[in-house]
């Protein structure tokens, strides 16, 4: 049902079913008139004048109209001119720039009664829909084709996807962040139904969906929003927008006016869609630190009071509805207050917040070319960081759409001399050194789509995965399904994975070498030692203190020739502990080593 929201008191925009047909519902509150037009009255752009009712909304009920039938809205400006608008809460539209389309949620979940996991044991892979597997002689990904790679996830263990942002954008081919129509699905990846059936199959392979979404800007090209019924000021963007300085973000001068209410409806209503209509088990705010502050992670202060006001009210009333679904925001340099709860010290109510740091901190490391110069300092603090006093309120990885364009490139091809060939023994074992520190640190991990293939080069949107490079890289898959599995605890071995704590337990600039203890309830118990070497060196008998005595048995060992035949042979073992908890290991160049407490 193409409605703003499910609640009673809350009046019904768009198109929307009733007992005799369809009724349409605009707001304009500067309009002369409205008129309707569609399939249903075969364009005639006079027959279905619309009523002005208080608030600035207008509306009509078309006992004729059917779902899939195309419609308008005709809005008559104070001057007399007449603007051609697609709904702007329309649940499907031709294209960005065509006519809206009737959308009756007729979608049958069945028995999906499915809810995400624990947050701390939660494994993401972030997806791109466009080019995450495009099928014979298709130019893009589907949902129905995305579904098809879902068993693919599930062997490797994820149990959480995050899919970039699905609203109608402009053309065909875009990341997703230039929303044009904010409530319609993106028609090239199919129809409202069946990203509904995407969440659906992967409720039923066992994972959550969390999706994107934009609210800092809108566009900010394509965009019927932009001077809706004809008004504006300062050369804006009229009702929708601010119309002064605060309009500007570096995507455009189309930062939503939060402070009227009918747009904070709008966007609020447009979350708790996501998370009813399409049962998303989660949402991620992009650059929220442009809804709180107009010039963003550029200047400190949060001066867009109302727009930190709506996230609040967004991640209240979430929470109040559907408490175990999670809310992401991006930010900055882990701020407090974004995590915090509405009812302490006025914070944001996110549920998690990506760490983009943790990024930036392991790339410098791993992507310096001379061992000498890679700082252990920067691997400390990635792994100790705790938002709100709690590491699982972090989103941690070290490639995102972000980090693997823009100038940037995945840490395979960085690491390389060509960036097309990283089939090399750096690129793997420096690529697989970055899903280690993921995997074992405290916070809920991210893997790109691709990394698991040793895919190169950058993300663009026009250049789809290589499925070929599972077979031809099946070893590195292996390492990261082996990786994951540990991170899940799913053969109950490595339970001080999903703990809290966090303690490092030797730190050897010189030689390039950290190890750090994981540990849920007792590190006697449930510890994990994780052990790295940065440096292309193998150490025989490396002397280490372990944080108690007793067995400890290797779990993982990334230098495993069977990972690939480039990786040595260099023998690692379980090493047994005594009272003084002093050991001699041997440690291989860039691998990390797992041990778990027997």
């Amino acid at each position: 049902m193409s409605t703003a929201t499910t609640t009673k008191d809350t009046t019904l925009m768009g198109a929307f079913p009733t007992k005799k047909g369809f009724a349409f519902r605009t707001w304009a509150p500067n309009a002369k008139s409205v008129t309707l037009t569609g399939d249903f009255c075969d364009w005639n752009k006079k027959k279905h004048k619309m009523k002005a009712e208080d608030g600035g909304n207008w509306f009509i009920e078309i006992p004729k109209a059917k779902n899939g039938e195309k419609y308008q809205f005709l809005i008559e400006t104070e001057s007399g001119e007449i603007l051609e608008k697609a709904d702007a809460y329309a649940r499907r539209i031709e294209n960005s720039v065509g006519n809206s389309i009737i959308y009756e949620d007729n979608f049958d979940w069945k028995d999906d009664n499915f809810e995400i996991q624990d947050w701390n044991s939660l494994v993401i892979y972030e997806l791109h829909i466009g080019t995450f597997n495009v099928k014979g002689k298709q130019k893009l990904g589907t949902f129905k084709s995305a579904v098809d790679k879902l068993p693919h996830l599930q062997d490797l263990g994820i149990n959480c996807i995050e899919v970039l942002p699905l609203n109608e954008f402009a053309g065909d081919f875009s990341w997703g962040y230039n929303p044009a129509h904010p409530y319609a699905i993106e028609e090239a990846y199919g129809h409202p139904d069946d990203f509904k059936m995407f969440v659906k199959k992967a409720h039923e392979h066992g994972m959550a969906v969390i999706l994107d979404v934009v609210y800092n800007h809108f566009g900010p090209s394509d965009l019927d929003l932009w001077r809706y019924d004809g008004w504006n000021e300062n050369e804006g963007g009229g009702i929708y927008f601010y119309n002064d300085w605060r309009a500007n973000t570096p995507w455009g001068d189309t930062r939503p006016d939060y402070g009227r209410q009918e747009v904070r409806d709008y966007i609020f209503n447009n979350v708790m869609m996501w998370l009813e209509e399409y049962r998303c088990d989660g949402l991620r705010f992009d650059a929220v630190s442009y809804i709180r502050n107009v010039k963003g992670w550029e200047n400190e202060g949060d001066n867009l009071k109302e727009g930190y006001e709506l996230l609040q009210r967004i991640n209240y009333e979430a929470k109040q509805r559907f408490p175990k679904k999670i809310m992401i925001a991006e930010d900055t340099d882990l701020k407090e207050y974004i995590t915090n709860s509405t009812n302490y010290e006025n914070g944001m109510g996110f549920g998690a917040q990506w760490d983009i740091n943790f990024a930036h901190d392991v790339r410098s490391v791993l992507l310096e070319q001379e061992d000498s110069r890679r700082n252990l300092g920067s691997i400390a603090a990635a792994i100790s960081r705790e938002p709100s006093g709690d590491a699982f309120k972090r989103i941690i990885f070290t490639e995102s759409h972000d980090e693997v364009a823009n100038g940037q490139a995945r840490i395979t091809s960085e690491v390389s001399e060509n960036a097309e060939d990283v089939n090399n023994y750096f690129s793997k074992k420096l690529s697989v050194l970055a899903t280690i520190l993921t995997m074992t640190s405290a916070g809920i991990p991210m893997i790109f789509q691709g990394k698991e293939l040793l895919e190169d080069k950058w993300f663009c949107d026009q250049d789809p995965i290589d499925w070929k490079r599972k077979k031809k890289f099946s070893g590195i898959f292996n390492v990261h399904r082996d990786l994951i599995k540990l991170r899940a605890n799913h053969a109950g071995l490595s339970k001080g994975l999903l703990g809290r704590n966090t303690e490092i337990i030797h730190y050897n600039d010189a030689n390039k070498v950290i190890a750090y203890l994981r540990w849920f309830d007792d590190k006697a118990v449930d510890g994990v030692v994780v052990i790295l070497n940065f440096s292309n060196e193998d150490f025989t008998d490396y002397d280490l203190r372990m944080p108690c005595d007793g067995d400890w048995e290797l779990e993982f060992n990334s230098n495993w020739k069977g990972y690939d035949k480039e990786f040595g042979d260099f023998e690692v073992s379980n090493i047994a502990v005594g009272d003084n908890c002093q050991t001699c290991i041997n440690l291989p160049a860039y691998t990390g080593l797992i041990f778990v407490k027997k």
